[in-house]
């Protein structure tokens, strides 16, 4: 029984590593706020979670426990990983960056606030299964 390899499970982990990778990413953007040539960079995980998973809404899908079973919907039930991308076309400055320390200070605390939603839903996860398998409450 994998209890922790549940697909809810794995999409607050892969939520809470795009957070994580989003927090040096920010943190990266404002550090160069003043380099010249410098372009952000931000990180998509939640879009392309929507997408993976709006695609499969209404749809039924086995797990295949043995290899001669027929296969029923797709076996592709994979998290994305989160992916880096950098604004190339933009500048906010005469030097060509185009960091917004205003717009990258405000992303932060964003993601801050999911960072730490992301982890007492994870505890709640765990403190859950754990009194389940004590039987207390």
């Amino acid at each position: 029984m994998n209890l922790l390899n549940g697909a809810s499970f794995q999409r607050m982990e892969g939520a809470l590593q795009a957070a994580e990778m989003r927090q040096r990413v920010i943190s990266n953007n404002v550090a160069n706020g003043d380099t010249p040539h410098f372009k952000r960079s931000e990180v998509l995980f939640e879009e392309l979670l929507e997408q993976s998973m709006g695609n499969e809404q209404g749809k039924l899908y086995l797990k295949r426990t043995y290899q001669k079973h027929i296969p029923i919907g797709s076996a592709s039930s994979t998290i994305p990983l989160p992916k880096l991308i950098t604004d190339e076309t933009t500048a906010m400055n005469n030097n060509e960056n185009n960091v917004d320390i205003d717009r990258e200070m405000s992303l932060l605390a964003k993601n801050q606030l999911s960072y730490n939603l992301y982890v007492q839903q994870i505890n709640h996860e765990v403190g859950m299964m754990r009194t389940a398998i004590g039987g207390r409450a």
